[in-house]
């Protein structure tokens, strides 16, 4: 049961149904108990399409039948469904951030090119560069690190462009922030998401 208390599995939406969070089904509860959120019940037709979308209080729906599909947790009422999607009823915002900083963001925001040689790379032949090297105080940060080829990555070794005789083709830059609707992935495929995310938000 605790292993899916703590697994964020929960998609939460603003009060004009954008998704704005993901949950664990412990945060769900809690949400729904204190009347900040309601759960929606979805059911779908035989080809997978939504028939039906009901708002549920926390006092209805922890009388709703565990139907095979769900996840469920035991309490002392006995078993209560999982809610898949619910709503912060008083929150109208859609929050913005900016990507997670890694190797895929910098690959993605670099349009999979070297930026020193511009040669459109496949993932296995780049990999991270920080135009200032770590060893001379670089940082990890969008505005010094690029996508490079690996044998340009090794040749420019602890030196800087100018110094490997390398120029680069843009200025790094942090990307603009984004809705967190376009970041949230749907790591576990839950069907009910897919109602509220654009095709870009599926891993």
């Amino acid at each position: 049961m605790s292993d899916i208390l703590n697994k964020t599995i929960v998609l939460v939406l603003n009060r004009n149904w954008q998704a704005i969070h993901v949950r664990t089904p412990q945060e769900a509860f809690c949400m729904m108990a204190t009347n900040v959120a309601t759960a929606l019940e979805i059911e779908f037709d035989d080809g997978a399409r939504a028939e039906a979308l009901r708002p549920v209080t926390w006092d209805e729906w922890i009388t709703l039948p565990v139907r095979p599909q769900d996840n469920a947790v035991q309490t002392v009422r006995g078993q209560v469904r999982v809610p898949t999607v619910i709503v912060a009823m008083n929150f109208a915002k859609v929050p913005k951030k900016r990507p997670k900083l890694c190797a895929k963001t910098i690959r993605e925001r670099d349009g999979n090119r070297c930026q020193y040689t511009g040669e459109v790379l496949k993932p296995e032949e780049g990999s991270l560069d920080h135009v200032v090297p770590r060893s001379r105080g670089g940082k990890d940060a969008w505005e010094n690190l690029v996508w490079s080829s690996k044998a340009v990555n090794t040749k420019k070794g602890n030196r800087l462009p100018h110094e490997a005789g390398l120029k680069l083709l843009t200025v790094p830059r942090a990307p603009k922030e984004l809705p967190v609707s376009a970041l949230i992935r749907n790591a576990h495929g839950v069907a009910e998401w897919k109602l509220f995310l654009s095709d870009k938000a599926e891993p």
